[in-house]
């Protein structure tokens, strides 16, 4: 399996677990020196980590329904 060369198509609905992975990985690097999120990184590095596995796993059921 090629990652790079496989073609699929996504609907909105499934890109939502790659925006949030990209959205809390994204708060997680812009309020690293800011106290207000301080309290809330274990949360967002879960929600991040959930949301790549979920998004991996989303590619890779694609990729094999187009075979």
């Amino acid at each position: 399996m090629n990652f790079f060369k496989a073609k699929t198509t996504w609907s909105n609905a499934e890109f939502i677990p790659l925006k949030l992975c990209i959205a809390s990985i994204y708060i997680v690097v812009g309020s690293y020196f800011h106290d207000f999120f301080s309290k809330y990184y274990i949360g967002l590095f879960v929600l991040f980590a959930a949301t790549v596995i979920w998004s991996v796993y989303l590619w890779i059921k694609k990729m094999k329904e187009a075979n």
